[in-house]
């Protein structure tokens, strides 16, 4: 597991390898130049002593194979979460690679409530890979 700590927000990062293609199998629609799906679990808790609510995500995305991409968008999984003193809320989401290997980084934008500041929250670097990349 991946941690990290923001200005009282801690993000940890769990990852899974997925077997087989779901995406492609979902969608009846073969994506060839993604072969490897991972799923990772983000849990963000809040160890501060002000509610926060998640408004945006930013993710800098590496393959092993040198492709990079950056990707932003509004909440998580479609949602906004607004997260109390204590509290602690969780996602699962899932990304391919056309490698057997790859890492994400990035960032959250939160707004504190009530008194709408705005600020930054460190998503660690973590690493995706197959099981046989640990041999």
């Amino acid at each position: 597991m991946t941690t990290q700590i923001t200005r009282g927000i801690k993000i940890s990062v769990k990852t899974f390898p997925i077997p087989g293609n779901p995406i492609a199998e979902n969608n009846n629609s073969p994506l060839p130049q993604e072969q490897y799906f991972f799923s990772y679990v983000i849990s963000i808790e809040n160890k501060s002593e002000q509610t926060v609510q998640l408004l945006k995500r930013h993710w800098e995305i590496f393959d092993s194979s040198g492709i990079i991409r950056v990707v932003s968008g509004e909440g998580v999984v479609g949602e906004k979460p607004v997260i109390k003193p204590g509290e602690k809320y969780e996602y699962n989401s899932c990304c391919g690679f056309s490698s057997d290997m790859g890492r994400m980084r990035g960032n959250y934008l939160m707004v504190t409530q009530p008194e709408g500041k705005l600020f930054s929250v460190i998503i660690p670097e973590f690493e995706m890979y197959v099981s046989y990349r640990m041999n």
